[in-house]
């Protein structure tokens, strides 16, 4: 089989599990791609939505608004094609000397420091945290700053020390948010997120 074949029938297959669910159709084209990429149903209960969201994914997106993520590994997932098709810069600040300086001196993750790092870069922007609790914890504490004002913020952070915590924390803000309750996650999950907003645009 040729793979826009494979995909083709995943898909069907995924509807055909999924069953009847609540979601419009913007919102399921999301879902179903994180369900193709994880093989987890689970995420049909547990995704969530800021009402404008997808909207604002997409006005970022072709407005060629910069990515940030939290780590290489959700940057690395994402559709390189498409992102160029928009001239969207995908950042990441993890490695950034300053960075490990700045956590260091304030005795914070790099995760957390990187977040400072990209506040400017963020304006009218896509925040994705794929892996780092730390880095949304910090997020939304600049954005109750006002320091932080991202278009839309991918939140998918696992893990079993504050993941669930972060994600509860964003769901309580009025960011546009596209994330998920409890442990689940991953830099993947964020990709995928990502890359069906791209196809949307």
């Amino acid at each position: 089989m040729k793979p826009e074949q494979i995909e083709a029938l995943s898909f069907q297959i995924i509807e055909k599990e999924a069953g009847p669910h609540a979601f419009s159709d913007p919102q399921w084209a999301v879902v179903r791609r994180i369900i193709h990429t994880t093989a987890d149903f689970e995420y049909l209960s547990t995704v969530r939505f800021h009402p404008d969201a997808i909207a604002a994914g997409i006005r970022a997106i072709r407005g060629g608004r910069s990515i940030v993520c939290d780590t290489r590994m959700s940057q690395a997932g994402m559709k390189k094609k498409d992102l160029s098709r928009f001239g969207v810069p995908v950042e990441c600040f993890i490695e950034d000397p300053r960075v490990g300086q700045a956590a260091a001196e304030e005795g914070i993750t790099r995760a957390a420091a990187a977040v400072d790092a990209a506040l400017e870069l963020m304006e009218g922007g896509i925040y994705v945290v794929g892996n780092a609790p730390t880095a949304l914890l910090r997020l939304v504490e600049r954005f109750r700053e006002k320091k932080a004002r991202p278009a839309l913020v991918v939140g998918f952070p696992v893990g079993f020390v504050n993941a669930a915590e972060s994600k509860a924390a964003l769901l309580q803000t009025g960011i546009p948010y596209i994330t998920n309750t409890g442990r689940k996650g991953g830099s993947n999950v964020a990709a995928a997120v990502i890359n069906a907003l791209l196809i949307m645009a």
